[in-house]
Parts: C-alpha cells; structure tokens; sequence
C-alpha cells in the first residue's frame, strides 16, 4: 500500500530537485519499474524526451487501492514512515517525489494493474491536479510523460538539444543494461530501436552496450559477501584483459546494491591496483562491478538523483574490490603480444616557425627526452610529444588535400548505443572531412569512405581508433580522431636516437603551434643560463642576460649586494 510520509520523515530524505531534464524523468521511471520486479522494461523518448517519455514494465503494478497517491509528493511504498527506515534503504526509489515531479513538469499518464487485480487503474495527473478512472492493460505499469517544461518556458528555453540528450539517456540506459543483465531491455528514439537487449550475463551486456570484440576479452569477477570471515562487501562482474584499456576511465561502470553510480576516485583507483604492473602507467580498463553492502552501510540520499552514494567503510570496500580483481586476474593466462616497431619521424618540409628557435641537439635524457641548446639557452623537448605535434599537424594539412578512398569492402563495425546517438547527431559533419559511417541497423555501422590521409596510416586498429574518436564524447570530433591517430605512432621512450632527435627538432620548429601536444602536454622547458648560473651561486663573467633573460620584462631583479661573489 501507498501511504504519504509525515513531514519529519519527508525532511529526512528531501535532496533538492529531482526532474530538471527528461534524462532525470527516464532514471526515476526505470528506477520504478525495477523497484516493482520487472523483468521487462521498455523505454520511449520522442523529441529528446521533451515530447514525450514513455516507460512500460511487466513489474508488480499499483493496486487500485493506493493508485489515487501515486502522483501525490512523499508518497510511497518502498519506505516505512518511521524514522529508522531513512537508514535502511533497500529500494532504488524511495522518497516518492518521481511522479509526483514529473505531473509538476509535463502531463502524467499512467496505467497500472496488479497480476491478480481484475481491470486496471488510469491516473492523469497535471501539476497538482489528479484524476483517476478505470482501463483494460496488461499487468504491469506503463507511465508517460508529455509536453515536458510546457508551462516552464525559461526551463525548456535552456534545456540541451534533442540530439544530446538522446545520447545522454542512451548512455543511462546502457549502464543499467551492464548492471541488470538478467532483463529485457529496449530504448526507442522517435520510433527506432537504439538499444535491444535479452537477458543473458554481464559479458552479455558488455557485447550489448560495446560490442562483443570487447565482449571477449573480458573477464568474470566473483567475490561474495563472507559475514564469517568479516566481509560484508560483494563484488561480482566483469573486468577487461589488460590488453583492452583507454586513456580515459569512461568504461569503468560501478554500482551499489543495483543502483548504478558515479564511482569514488576510491574505487577506480582500486581497481587499477588490482591489476598492478599488468597495466600501463595511465591506462584504465573496461569494469563493471556489481557492489553488494549491507543497507545500513551505505546512504544513497547524498544526491538529488541518486547517482552518488556515501559508503561507510569506502576504504574497506576499495580493498575488496582490488581484491577481487587481483584474484579474477591471477586465474587466466595473460600474455600479450609484442609491440609494433615505429619508424623514425620523417622531417618537415614546411617553412620554420618564427617564433620557435633553431635548435642544436647535444644530448638524450633517459630515451625520452632532448637536450638541445638554443638562444643561449637549453631546452628540454619531449619528444613524444613533440613528435605528436608534427604528426597532428601534418594530417591536419593534409585531412582536406584530396579526395576520400572509398573502401573496397566496406567495413562492418559494432557501435554502442552512445556512439549510435552521435552518428545521427554528426553525419553531415563527418562526411563534410571525407568520413562517411553508414548506420546498418542492429548495432551496426558500416564504414564506407576514409580521409585519403588517414587510409595509408599504418595504425593499429586504424578503423576502430578512428569511428572510436569521431564518434566519441569530446566536443571536436575532427580533432579528437587526428590526435588519437598522431599519438599512436608518435615516438615512445626506447625508440630515440642521435638522429631521430635531429629530425624531431626539425619537424617541432616547422609546426605552427609547436609549444603543445594536441592533448595539452608542453612539448618543452627552457632553462637560462643565468638560471643556472645562480643556482650554482656564480657570479661576474656568467651573470649576463642571455637569451629569454635577454628579455627586459622577464630579466630577474638586479642582486647588486652579492655582485663580488665569483
């Protein structure tokens, strides 16, 4: 029974706004129909939610007794209207604002019956208005939502575009597919399926949500809660091989107790020292872990929507989850293949950059880095990065200077629901470079033409890097591909020599912002040597302005008082 909590327990658990988006609007419902037992969720979103947003459940439904509260504030059935149960949440929903925000922001309609109950319940619901009549449905409960922010014109004038929030909500639901495998899931944009998902395992969903090349190489995780052996914490998931990793930590997916979650820090960071020296240094690899503790040991009420949650032992937890992942890792073999050798930088015919000097290579620090001298002053060069900074800029030359290769066989490529949405939001964009991705249906994409500058790389995965970027979440796909593309060549540490140095000076002094890698990094230090001359606390013959010191407004103050030290 739906009963509405007194106000003492409301202020308890009341965490601010909870439908400020359809995306929210999408998190509440799905929240329901899993809080209801459904083993059947359907999701519908037209307009990028603000037209309307439908969720349809084969869950227990809302008895015709109680169904008159359900778009009422603070009134729920997932919580006891007695203090201690804030403490106790078991439940992902639990305040009972979801529907009752959703009838202050849109027009509520909902249909409801119970498996046993003959005829089932309609509730329309507009701001605090509520009416309730009878229908025929099957068992189970179906909510829409329409004309979201109709009547709040200042909050539907700031709301994202349709297209971004699709890709939004497509990327909600497939955390909740890794998270419930055992469902049936689908998503539906203005009448097409995004997301179509059976009940399977968490590998399954993994090849649902990103494909099964990745699907295979991940690896099962399964640590259960001992109270005897004084562990109320379980892990159970899946991780990737340690040959499947990315630079960002976007595909480590973490929930508590079935609700997906926003990860501490904590526990990322435990999960890559899981994997110890079987990972490189930056890398982080695909995860999603299923956290199972015990009610009283979590709060999910730190969030307006849920996606946080305290822990009350968050270093006890962070511990078995490295656990975990050590001990999934140490039960299968997990040799790589060697690496590709790279060949050295080919030198830049471009005119040199008036602002960077000419430069004269008088050394190597730890294979890595160039010592080199210039305007009287030395300099440190990374020479990976600056040999990515060449890199980037010649594809960027060279990206528009002829016309697209049409493959000979166009290449069928898995895409993940989020990488769907960008496909429809950036076609026309990608097509306007010479990248042309062709959406095949049923999570697939068919590649069909390449920038001719990018066809002729000799890059690992080159297709995969390069859908990967265009596709992915940055906000300049173009240059999101070209870095990805330059870094993956681009000298690594062991592969410098006297003359590779030589030339990635050269290339670095032709580039037109030489003094970044297209990820940010400074490509070099200088250091004066009247720096170094007062380090070493010289004075006289040394102490002349050189180079940057040269410079009046960055020369250092006069030190007149120690002028006869020498």
């Amino acid at each position: 029974m739906i009963h509405v909590l007194p106000p003492e327990i409301a202020r308890l658990i009341a965490a601010g706004e909870v439908v400020s988006r359809p995306l929210d609007v999408v998190r509440e419902l799905v929240d329901n129909a899993l809080d209801a037992g459904a083993t059947r969720v359907e999701i519908e979103v037209e307009g990028g939610g603000l037209s309307l947003v439908r969720v349809r459940d084969n869950g227990s439904g809302i008895g015709a007794g109680s169904v008159e509260l359900a778009a009422v504030r603070h009134a729920t059935s997932k919580l006891e209207p007695v203090a201690g149960a804030v403490e106790r949440v078991t439940t992902l929903g639990f305040r009972g604002e979801a529907l009752w925000a959703a009838a202050q922001a849109g027009d509520l309609h909902l249909i409801t019956r119970p498996a046993d109950q003959v005829g089932a319940s309609e509730v329309w619901a507009q701001g605090e208005s509520v009416r309730v009549g009878r229908a025929a449905a099957p068992a189970g409960t179906t909510v829409t939502v329409r004309g979201l922010f109709a009547r709040l014109p200042a909050r539907l004038r700031t709301q994202a575009t349709p297209a971004a929030e699709v890709r939004e909500i497509t990327a909600l639901m497939g955390r909740y597919v890794l998270h419930h495998p055992g469902l049936h899931w689908r998503l539906g944009v203005d009448g097409e399926a995004r997301l179509v998902h059976a009940p399977t395992d968490h590998r399954g969903a993994v090849a649902s949500v990103y494909g099964p090349l990745n699907a295979n190489r991940v690896l099962p995780v399964e640590r259960p809660a001992h109270a005897a052996a004084g562990s109320s914490v379980g892990v159970r998931g899946v991780i990737s091989r340690p040959e499947l990793t990315r630079a960002r930590r976007d595909r480590m997916h973490f929930s508590v107790n079935g609700r997906p979650v926003l990860a501490p820090p904590e526990l990322e960071r435990a999960v890559i020292e899981g994997y110890a020296e079987l990972l490189p240094a930056g890398a982080a690899p695909l995860c999603v872990l299923d956290l199972k503790v015990a009610p009283g040991d979590h709060n999910p009420n730190v969030h307006p929507a849920k996606q946080v949650v305290a822990l009350a032992d968050l270093g006890g937890v962070a511990a078995r989850v490295r656990e975990a992942v050590a001990a999934a890792l140490a039960q299968h073999p997990l040799a790589r293949a060697a690496p590709a050798l790279i060949a050295p930088p080919t030198p830049a015919e471009t005119p040199r950059n008036g602002s960077f000097p000419a430069l004269t290579l008088v050394g190597l620090y730890q294979n890595l880095y160039l010592l080199a001298q210039g305007e009287g002053d030395l300099w440190v060069v990374d020479a990976h990065a600056a040999h990515e900074r060449a890199l980037y800029e010649r594809l960027t030359r060279e990206l528009s200077a002829a016309p697209p290769v049409e493959l000979a066989e166009p290449e069928l490529l898995h895409l993940t629901p989020q990488q769907r949405a960008a496909l429809h939001e950036r076609a026309a964009e990608l097509r306007g470079w010479g990248l042309e991705i062709e959406d095949f249906g049923a999570g697939l994409a068919r590649l069909r033409t390449l920038p001719a500058a990018l066809a002729a790389l000799k890059v690992p995965r080159l297709h995969e890097q390069i859908v990967e970027g265009a596709l992915g979440t940055g906000p300049d796909p173009r240059r999101d591909v070209l870095a990805a593309l330059a870094c993956a060549p681009a000298l690594k540490a062991g592969m410098l020599d006297h003359g590779r140095g030589t030339l990635v000076l050269e290339a670095l002094a032709a580039c037109e912002h030489p003094w970044a890698c297209p990820h940010g990094r400074p490509t070099t230090l200088r250091l004066s040597e009247r720096d170094l001359a007062h380090a070493f606390g010289r004075r006289g013959v040394r102490d002349v302005a050189r180079g940057r010191d040269a410079t009046p407004d960055v020369a250092p103050k006069d030190t007149s008082s120690d002028a006869g030290r020498h």
